[in-house]
């Protein structure tokens, strides 16, 4: 049997050396490999069927945390996820009312009345016991398990600094009536018996407080778009059952049932529309802004909204097979995982606690011995402690990978895990596949070219009409051109369809033929040296060439074939820009590639390739020392996707592609492509921005604390602001922005001069 994937809830994480020691907690069992977000609060589990789920909790309760199985987390999902922030947004309020005269009596001399000390303590007391109650509780049940938080060094500080001052009051000199000292930022040597550290220990706690509020405020909005994903599908749904509407809960409905959405409703689930035609906006979804126009057969996602007439949809996927829910579980496995800037910034976190009380100890023993004095060497161990809390290392990677991939999914980009950033940095080789990526897939009237006298309107209307009736993917192409081009269509009499050649019948009183040139030569109907010449043309560009005849005469050439999406060249010069080098891949023939490849500014093309030999093709660029990106969306590429160094998969495609590429693109747009590099290189930047200064804090700011240069409230003031920088340097990702194209920027319909695809 194959291993089981769940997702625990952790609680009673303080910092990331706790989700790093679960972490080691659980993969000490045999077979289990876990990974625990600090920033999400969840472990993900990978584990063999002989392991209980209920050993997994055990094993964390074990460490000191609780943990919850999925099955049960529906009950404390509500209070669960506001509590921790309302009782810190508690504690940092009433702590901060309680401290904010301390910390000013001790630094204004001026106002330190007569017994301002004895007062001062009143009120640190409270702040000490009940505001940094979490932070001892925390330290407590790590030293019963034999471990080391920041939590820790957080509690001993704090307490030291309490405790001196009630020593110093009640045993030393500090308690006298008229006692006065100065407030400063550098260390004096002083008899220590006279000195009192209570603005210390209440400022501290109340910094450190507001950086854990702020920060699990800013979670909270990091995780806002994952929710927003979650909530965007419909809640009911009219289901027709026996000839009749019914209202029901999304829950039930099946696959195969046939639903009802009618203008401005969202559609409930996948399917495609058996009657009925409409415009239909997958902004929400896809974040292409233009509503798709849909008719029977076509296929519709979701959450979409109708935006036109009545549709009837018939359910293809349901629940967690939906392209919502897919979106969604890419979106949290992603948040989930760890890039490799992070699995570093976890080893030194898990060490790097009784490093730093090892530290603190020695700067104590370093300063009695040097003759510095008790308080001198108090204080400058107190720092050190206070100091040197990486929390900020804890939440650098995974509050970025929160909000970058959030923003992804809102702009119809799905990054699958954090290892694809640091792939998205290297690549230098962009693979395009030529079908439906950055052609549109679909066969496409492109051209018409009508003999001398004859009126291009008239081929139009006389071929559109008879090639109407016929279901051939070139008959559909030059029905819809002509429909879009001359409006409604004349019916047909006595239609007829040859197998392979063409289809005759009578418009509007004209017996029509429109096929190859063998079903015109049935008719003795030959053209002319100008179409002959107009025919050689169109297929030496690879296009499909139809001839249009009429009361005995070839009067038009037609040309038809899959069309470059309007955005591929822009898209094409963009991944250029990004320092990529990009080259087309098809099964199509040579001149066909070229073609589109002239279109849309691509030099390189490897044609003629056999679905199977695709993945041979990258394989051996990889070979040439290149970093390749391969941009793919058929069941063909499927196997090329996963041998690139980075696969994104079109999301309009096979779902076979979405599985083997490591970001999917929602919107059928080669632009998105760039967008998802472009934000996958700003995450990893931003992530490497903020480990860079939460180790350049630490690095700077210990010799600091340990030479005595610093006051431990100032530390922990820094401590807390490390934090707050992280998270908030992690919002900015929030601004991203999608690519738009020139066309659109000018307000313009984009357009692109159609050339042709043919077979890839």
């Amino acid at each position: 049997m194959a291993d089981t994937r769940l997702e625990l809830a952790i609680t009673g994480m303080t910092c990331a050396s706790c989700a790093n020691r679960i972490e080691r907690k659980l993969n000490k069992l045999d077979g289990v490999t876990a990974t625990v977000n600090y920033a999400t609060e969840k472990a993900h589990v990978t584990f063999p069927p002989e392991v209980d789920p209920r050993t997994l909790v055990e094993q964390v309760e074990a460490a000191g945390y609780g943990a919850t199985l999925p099955a049960a987390e529906p009950e404390r999902a509500g209070a669960a996820e506001e509590d921790p922030i309302r009782s810190l947004r508690q504690r940092l309020i009433g702590s901060a009312a309680l401290a904010v005269p301390v910390v000013v009596l001790a630094m204004v001399p001026a106002w330190q009345f007569t017994y301002w000390q004895w007062i001062s303590l009143t009120l640190a007391a409270p702040v000490l016991v009940w505001g940094a109650w979490p932070f001892h509780r925390a330290a407590w049940v790590n030293l019963r398990h034999g471990a080391a938080t920041m939590d820790t060094l957080i509690s001993m500080g704090t307490i030291a600094a309490f405790g001196w001052s009630l020593y110093a009051l009640l045993l030393g000199t500090a308690g006298r009536p008229g006692m006065t000292h100065p407030f400063e930022l550098t260390v004096q040597r002083t008899d220590g018996a006279g000195a009192i550290y209570l603005e210390v220990a209440a400022g501290v706690t109340v910094f450190i407080l507001a950086g854990r509020y702020f920060e699990a405020r800013a979670r909270r909005r990091a995780g806002a778009a994952l929710r927003a994903l979650l909530e965007l599908g419909a809640k009911d749904v009219v289901v027709l059952r026996d000839g009749r509407e019914t209202r029901v809960p999304v829950e039930e409905l099946a696959v195969g049932d046939r639903f009802v959405v009618r203008p401005g409703e969202k559609i409930a689930t996948d399917g495609v529309v058996d009657e009925g035609s409409s415009a239909v906006d997958a902004s929400t979804v896809t974040g292409e802004a233009v509503p798709v126009e849909v008719a029977p057969g076509d296929a519709v996602v979701g959450a979409t909204v109708n935006a036109g007439g009545r549709l009837v949809v018939r359910a293809t996927r349901v629940g967690a097979d939906t392209q919502l829910a897919q979106m969604a579980r890419l979106v949290e496995e992603a948040q989930s995982g760890k890039a490799e800037a992070q699995r570093l910034a976890d080893r030194v976190s898990g060490v790097f606690v009784p490093i730093v009380i090892a530290l603190a100890v020695g700067t104590l023993g370093f300063w009695l011995g040097a003759g510095g004095g008790v308080s001198a060497a108090f204080t400058a161990a107190v720092a050190v402690l206070i100091i040197a809390c990486p929390c900020a290392l804890g939440l650098a990677t995974p509050t970025a990978l929160l909000v970058g991939t959030g923003r992804g999914a809102q702009l119809g980009v799905l990054i699958k895990g954090p290892e694809v950033l640091e792939s998205t940095r290297r690549v230098d080789t962009v693979v395009l596949d030529k079908t439906g990526t950055v052609t549109t897939g679909r066969m496409s009237l492109v051209a018409v070219h009508p003999a001398d006298g004859v009126d291009e309107d008239e081929v139009l209307r006389l071929a559109g009409a008879l090639e109407h009736a016929s279901e051939h993917p070139v008959a559909r192409a030059v029905a819809a051109g002509a429909a879009e081009r001359v409006g409604d269509l004349p019916g047909v009499e006595g239609f007829r369809n040859h197998e392979g050649a063409g289809v005759q019948g009578v418009v509007d009183g004209h017996a029509v033929v429109v096929g190859r040139e063998r079903l015109l030569a049935e008719w003795s109907v030959h053209p002319g040296d100008a179409l002959a010449e107009a025919k050689r043309a169109v297929e030496q560009r690879g296009h499909t060439a139809v001839l249009v005849a009429w009361d005995g005469e070839a009067k038009a050439v037609l040309a038809v074939a899959d069309a470059v999406k309007p955005t591929s060249a822009e898209a094409v010069r963009r991944l250029r820009d990004l320092g990529l080098t990009p080259v087309l891949l098809t099964g199509d023939n040579e001149a066909v590639a070229r073609t589109v490849a002239a279109e849309v500014g691509i030099d390189e093309v490897i044609a003629e390739v056999l679905p199977k030999d695709k993945v041979d093709v990258v394989a051996r660029l990889q070979a040439e020392g290149r970093v390749v990106a391969m941009v793919g969306d058929g069941v063909n590429d499927a196997a090329a996707l996963a041998q690139a160094d980075l696969g994104l998969a079109m999301g309009t495609g096979a779902d076979a592609a979405i599985e083997a590429g490591d970001l999917t693109l929602v919107r059928g747009d080669l632009l998105a492509a760039v967008d998802a590099i472009r934000l996958a290189r700003r995450t990893l930047s931003t992530i490497k921005g903020n480990l860079f200064w939460a180790f350049a804090y630490n690095v700077a700011g210990l010799p600091l604390a340990a030479a005595g240069l610093l006051n431990p409230m100032i530390a922990g003031a820094a401590m807390a602001f490390s934090s707050v920088f992280v998270v908030s340097n992690s919002l900015r990702l929030r601004g991203f922005r999608a690519t738009t194209s020139t066309a659109a920027r000018a307000g313009a319909e984009p357009t692109a001069e159609k050339v042709p695809a043919g077979v890839a």
